[in-house]
């Protein structure tokens, strides 16, 4: 069996996830689901990011982690009081830009923009925008979601939207796709 351990947890999570838990906001990614993200960004060196609701910074944080000096993050929310925890703790980086905007908003301005990582953890680029956020992604990028397993906060009809999506992926001819049921439930899309 496989010791679930945490291997070089980022030096500012304890500190955001202090701030997060004062500030009631209780949509945190999984420890299990940030390590992964980890893994996965150190796959991709001089790399462009970019990550879909930043929320307080903790899967920020991991994914910088994982990334080289030379790869860079773009990083939207909608809510500047979220955003405000991971300016205080994250906002040094150079590597990282974080954005207080409406995602279906920035992903029209920014269609023409590549990226070899897109981690989507909010409802654009996730359950709206969807084409357009993987037109974004290029040949041999990686795109990650995660809550596709039942979650107890789900509002009524949401399994609906998550079987629509998750059919949506598995007929994409020019994408290979792994469904992962582990930590919220993962899927990695990775472009052909």
């Amino acid at each position: 069996m496989i010791e679930e351990t945490i291997q070089h947890q980022p030096s500012a999570y304890d500190s955001i996830k202090k701030a997060t838990e004062a500030c009631g906001f209780l949509q945190m990614s999984e420890i299990s689901t940030c390590t992964l993200l980890k893994t996965l960004a150190a796959s991709k060196p001089s790399g462009e990011f970019l990550e879909l609701g930043t929320g307080t910074g903790l899967a920020t944080a991991w994914i910088l982690d994982g990334m080289d000096e030379e790869s860079t993050l773009i990083s939207l929310d909608n809510d500047e009081t979220l955003l405000h925890i991971a300016k205080e703790n994250l906002g040094v980086d150079k590597r990282l830009t974080l954005i207080c905007t409406d995602g279906n908003e920035w992903i029209k301005k920014n269609s023409k923009m590549r990226f070899s990582f897109i981690f989507a953890d909010t409802w654009p680029g996730k359950y709206m925008m969807l084409e357009e956020t993987l037109a974004m992604l290029q040949p041999g990028g990686i795109y990650i979601i995660d809550d596709m397993l039942p979650q107890p906060n789900w509002p009524e009809g949401h399994a609906d939207k998550v079987a629509s999506l998750m059919a949506t992926l598995d007929n994409r001819e020019d994408m290979a796709v792994t469904k992962m049921g582990w930590a919220s439930g993962i899927v990695i899309v990775v472009k052909k």
